[in-house]
């Protein structure tokens, strides 16, 4: 694979912290089997067959800009999507199964408020490339911003600390105008079924390194994360041709409602709504040092990572304090997607 270019990025407490914990990341997931592997041709052709296997981007995902909600009372709530293929919607062809379309039904009838949203997510989009994504989300005064990056920073070898740095600059701009940010990290590439052994074992590593370095820059800058991991994983594996889209690698329809699902509570939590209550706390949940957040979360999809406080302080011996929550996939997607057919929005602005 070759020695990768170590990158030059800010210094200090936080990038060490993110690099710290994307070593951990790593742990038992046989590195040094991993690196035997690589030094002979197996990834390589692997990577190939997966090539020919996954096909090209062809049509676009379908444009969801609009007003969503419209009869409801008082000014639109903007939100902005931003990332990848994932936050595009690529794989479905109706407006109203992209994740940007659940994400503002859901909201605007959660928050009885319209809700105007702008896809700014760009398909085969890196990290790198979010910067001209925020310089256009901002001349629409976001209120919140969802962010689907990192895939592509996987396949495309981008080192981790170059592509959080990236995020962590998009996610800085944001919040310097008041935006809330939720981010949802980086997928599990080892879930894809044409990625083959050891090429996904690989991927899986990878994926969960940069996911965890994800965290714990993203909640350092004042935002949020959901953690997106093998989410359809166990559904892909026993319905792969009902929860993949046609080229065996974006989610269905049907995909995409599970991750927003995922996504929509914190969503409603960073805008000071209250999620839908529930009886008693999910295993795992509570509060952590970040850098022990970010493993557990890069490890158990659907984590919501947030900064909180412990007897008044952000910060403890292991560093910022976070607080872990996790929730069921089912039933917040699916409702948003149900209610958009009923709900059609008011197209505008499109691009």
């Amino acid at each position: 694979m070759g020695v990768m270019p170590v990158p030059v990025v800010p210094a200090g407490p936080r990038w060490q912290r993110a690099r710290r914990v994307a070593r951990l990341a790593a742990i038992g997931t046989g590195a040094t089997a991993a690196a035997v592997v690589a030094s002979s041709g197996v990834l390589f052709g692997q990577a190939r067959q997966a090539r020919r296997t996954i096909p090209m981007a062809e049509a676009p995902p379908p444009r969801c800009d609009g007003v969503y909600g419209a009869k409801f009372p008082g000014p639109p709530v903007t939100m902005v999507v931003l990332g990848d293929s994932s936050a595009a919607g690529y794989g479905v062809h109706r407006r109203r199964e992209t994740p940007g379309a659940l994400l503002a039904t859901g909201l605007s009838r959660r928050l009885r408020r319209p809700v105007r949203l702008h896809r700014f997510a760009v398909v085969g989009a890196i990290s790198a490339g979010l910067r001209y994504q925020v310089e256009a989300a901002l001349d629409t005064h976001p209120d919140v911003a969802v962010v689907l990056i990192g895939g592509n920073d996987v396949t495309n070898r981008t080192p981790p600390s170059l592509a959080v740095r990236h995020l962590v600059e998009a996610v800085g701009a944001l919040r310097a105008v008041g935006c809330e940010v939720i981010v949802g990290t980086c997928p599990d590439l080892g879930a894809i079924r044409p990625i083959q052994p050891p090429l996904r074992w690989l991927a899986r590593r990878w994926s969960r390194q940069l996911a965890a370095a994800q965290t714990i820059a993203v909640v350092e800058a004042g935002g949020w994360t959901v953690s997106l991991g093998d989410l359809l994983g166990p559904r892909f594996n026993a319905e792969p041709h009902r929860m993949f889209a046609w080229d065996r690698f974006h989610p269905s329809a049907e995909g995409y409602a599970m991750a927003a699902a995922a996504l929509l509570p914190t969503v409603l939590r960073a805008l000071g709504a209250r999620p839908e209550r529930r009886s008693a706390p999910e295993r795992g949940e509570g509060v952590r040092s970040l850098p022990k957040a970010a493993q557990q979360a890069a490890r158990h999809p659907g984590t919501e990572v947030s900064g909180t406080r412990v007897r008044g302080h952000e910060r403890g011996p292991a560093g910022r304090w976070a607080q872990l929550r996790r929730r069921g996939f089912f039933g917040v997607g699916a409702e948003a997607q149900r209610d958009s057919r009923a709900d059609s929005p008011t197209v505008e602005g499109l691009a």
